[in-house]
């Protein structure tokens, strides 16, 4: 039994890695025979090739889709390698990276719940390929996993007396690249803050915070630099018409004002979904602290990245890589039946399922359709709740303990 067991012990990496290898595979081909696009990934090189070439970046339209440069001008300077390989090659450049960064994510994500052993970040790798947010983040050539990673290394490296070296670093620059990881920054002022107002070393969070605040803006000076025009353009009128983007009640778009946009059939919600997201956002925010308070940090990173999501104006199918490290969470803290029930959600593609795309049959749903189509906001929703939950729970062990320790020092 003991040779057994220690071959069994000796064998566990290398399955899980041949496993992993066997699903990516698998995966690879299964896009290539869906002839994906990747039209997101020309999009950036068209970025990249209207830098190089002094074009106007905001007034670039590229593919069949006529789809725009929706991004801050930092982004395009980081895209203009991509002019540099064939259409084939980047593809497949870009695919082997977003698997590669796919473990790199799986792995954080583990680190962060405290179960990172080798051999599980194979195994849960293998299995998150398949689901909706990063088969489409492949699909279309998106960045996610990259802002994915960049965040979970930033959050993942704060020391017991937050001297990092680089602190704030990853979560800056993933917030110049897409805005919505800048929530993150808020929630460690906010932490920092909160806890200088209860008496508190909060200098630990405020220099996380800091180092993100100075990094996201020299990457907008530098691009401001470089870019004025387009760095203008973009921060004084593009960056406020979400329309830009797309029509808000499409149903890959899975924030609160795509959902809502749904259910009152109009393309715009307008000051419901703006009273409706600060609701959510301070929540959420409220939660993530509280966590982090705690020393509960991957409880407040998740709370964080969902809240992002959800008050977002656009939070497209792909962006909810972030479903890994929920799922992950669930699962080790206990909430088995929740864990599953976020994994059926992601895994499912139920939300195309119902009428979509062309003539915005959006703007008509029926009430199962708009049950399906609003399917990861829901669950979003649902994963808040729980985390409110669960921070009364603590709140009041922790007042209980204080109680328990009072009466036996009376006594």
């Amino acid at each position: 039994m003991t040779v057994i067991a220690s071959w069994a012990a000796r064998t566990r990496v290398p399955a899980a890695v041949a496993a992993c290898l066997f699903s990516f595979t698998a995966f690879w081909i299964a896009q290539r025979a869906a002839h994906v696009s990747t039209v997101d990934l020309m999009v950036y090189r068209a970025e990249g090739a209207a830098v190089r070439a002094g074009d106007d970046l905001y007034d670039l339209r590229t593919t069949a889709a006529r789809l725009p440069a929706t991004y801050p001008p930092f982004a395009a300077l980081l895209f203009t390698p991509l002019t540099l390989l064939d259409t084939p090659h980047l593809r497949a450049a870009a695919a082997a990276a977003n698997l590669a960064l796919l473990v790199v994510f799986v792995r954080q994500s583990l680190k962060l719940v405290g179960h990172a052993r080798v051999e599980g970040v194979w195994w849960v790798a293998a299995a998150a390929v398949w689901c909706e947010p990063v088969w489409t983040t492949l699909r279309y050539g998106q960045v996610n996993l990259l802002l994915g990673v960049l965040v979970l290394w930033d959050v993942s490296r704060r020391p017991p007396d937050g001297r990092a070296g680089w602190a704030g670093v990853g979560i800056g620059l993933a917030a110049a690249v897409k805005l919505t990881p800048a929530l993150f920054a808020v929630f460690l002022f906010a932490t920092g803050a909160v806890t200088r107002l209860g008496g508190g070393d909060g200098r630990p969070w405020l220099r996380h915070a800091r180092g993100a605040a100075l990094t996201f803006a020299g990457a907008t000076l530098l691009a401001a630099a470089v870019l004025p025009h387009d760095s203008w353009r973009f921060w004084t009128s593009a960056v406020f018409r979400a329309d830009r983007v797309g029509h808000a009640e499409e149903t890959a778009n899975q924030a609160l004002r795509g959902v809502l946009a749904r259910l009152l059939h109009t393309p715009d919600p307008g000051v419901l979904w703006t009273a409706l997201a600060a609701l959510v956002a301070a929540t959420g925010l409220s939660v993530a602290v509280a966590a982090e308070l705690r020393g509960h940090r991957a409880w407040a990173v998740a709370v964080c990245s969902v809240t992002a999501l959800l008050i977002s104006p656009v939070s497209w199918s792909h962006h909810w890589v972030w479903c890994v490290p929920l799922v992950l969470l669930l699962w080790t803290r206990g909430h088995r039946a929740a864990a599953l029930g976020t994994l059926l959600v992601f895994c499912s593609y139920a939300l195309w399922w119902v009428p979509h795309g062309h003539g915005r049959p959006e703007l008509r749903q029926d009430g199962v359709a708009f049950a399906l189509s609003g399917l990861y906001c829901g669950a979003g929703l649902v994963f808040l709740a729980l985390a409110l939950v669960a921070s009364a729970g603590h709140r009041c062990r922790g007042v209980a303990g204080v109680a328990a320790g009072q009466a036996v020092t009376n006594e």
